[in-house]
Formats: C-alpha cells, structure tokens, sequence
C-alpha cells in the first residue's frame, strides 16, 4: 500500500530528507502540506485562503469557531481527504490501497480521512490529537487544547457554540466510522493529548483495533521502537483480503 500521512501541530511538509523512513522500508510514501502552518518547527509551502479573519485566540483551534462551515479543520480535513484520492489515483500500479498516518495533529487527521475517503486499508494513529476535544481542554493547560479554554475565557457566552463547531471534527466521532484495521499508540505520561482522550478514539473505534501503550513516555509516544511496530503492523494488514463496510 501507499501511505499517506499527515503532519503534527504548525508544521508542514519540511523537505524531502524529513521523509525517509517510509520509503526505507519499501512503501510508496505522500506527504500532506498543512494549510497554513508551518511555522513552528518544519516548514510549508502552502496558505490557508479560506481564513475569514474572525477573532481568533493565538493557533489554529478558534480559527472560524463560530462555525463548522468556517472552522479551520473543516478545511483541513477537506485536504486530507483529498490527499487520500490523490493516492488512490496511483493505486492501480500497486494494487495495495492506502494506509493513512500520522502523529499527533496527523493522527487525528489520519482518522478522519479514513473515515472520509474510499481506498483506506489500515490506519496508523500515533498519539492522536482532536480526540474527545471537550476533555482535552478541561484536562490540561498544554496547548493545543490550551487555546479553546483561552478563547472560552474571553467569550463565555459562547462556550455551547464553541463546542458544538468542535463536535464536527472530534475524531472520536469520525472513528466509529472506519471499518479498516488500525494499530493506534498512546503515551501515558503525555499532557498534550492527554491519555484518556487517545483511549476515547480508541474504544469508539469501529474496525478491527490494537494500542500500543507506553508507561512512561509522554507525546514522544514509542518512538523509533513504535515506528518498527507499525511498519510490522502495515505489512500484516497488506495481506489481508479487504473487509467490507459495515
């Protein structure tokens, strides 16, 4: 199968040496760019357009809040649909489908494109944000979840909003809509995405499941340890005849 994956939280596609590990152990390997990020720690090339200009607390999280048809993800998870089709495109010179990735950021998104694309295999969720947001940002004063709790501060008279344009790209509700495989990780010592919102993704997760889950490590998740485990996992699932949508 080809992989695609997504990026984690304001970074962007950064450069082709970033991306070699896939393509080492003999999968064709797509990166998404992240619309409008890219600014914090690898780099990207591509501009959020749909950007309205509503106040926003400082992120991505608030970004048109005042509704789903506006909210930043909304886009996003348009692209990573999209990215998902692009892939599928190639799959006839394979024949092996697409296994959607990522950490983080990318593990939500990796979620929800599943759920939103045909020609997905398997997903690969590491550590994945947007997950059970409304416990995220009650839980833990780390951003990203940080910056909901700071907007609502400001507008308290539009917590009920606020959530509700969340409820459309928590990824809890995306996952109990994917019948591929997925092999999900979890830190438990992680403050970004707090353990139990990883697990609320997980146990409302509709296809065939495993975690893997790490005592003492916190957003790092597994690591380079983790990353052997879900090429393994890829190779298993590759074989599989494909399952049906329920």
């Amino acid at each position: 199968p080809v992989v695609v994956e997504f990026v984690g939280y304001g970074g962007g596609r950064g450069l082709p040496v970033d991306w070699l590990t896939w393509s080492c152990a003999g999968f064709a390997h797509f990166v998404m760019d992240t619309r409008g990020q890219g600014g914090s720690w690898r780099r990207s090339d591509t501009a959020d357009s749909g950007d309205t200009g509503a106040p926003a607390a400082k992120g991505y999280l608030t970004r048109g809040i005042a509704s789903p048809d506006d909210h930043y993800f909304t886009r996003l998870f348009i692209d990573a649909a999209r990215a998902v089709q692009v892939a599928s495109v190639f799959d006839p010179s394979w024949g092996g489908g697409v296994v959607t990735a990522g950490t983080s950021q990318g593990g939500g998104l990796a979620l929800a494109a599943a759920h939103l694309a045909p020609s997905v295999v398997a997903v690969v969720p590491e550590v994945p944000f947007l997950a059970h947001i409304r416990r995220g940002a009650e839980i833990t004063d780390g951003a990203p979840y940080a910056e909901i709790a700071e907007y609502c501060r400001v507008y308290p008279e539009r917590v009920d909003d606020v959530f509700r344009t969340l409820s459309y790209i928590d990824v809890v509700n995306h996952a109990r809509r994917v019948t591929a495989p997925a092999l999900f990780s979890v830190g438990l010592t992680d403050l970004i995405t707090p353990p139990s919102t990883v697990f609320a993704a997980f146990n409302h997760f509709a296809g065939d499941k495993r975690i893997e889950v790490y005592d003492f490590n916190g957003h790092e998740g597994g690591g380079s340890l983790h990353f052997e485990r879900k090429v393994q996992f890829v190779r298993e699932v590759s074989r599989r005849p494909p399952v049906a949508p329920r």
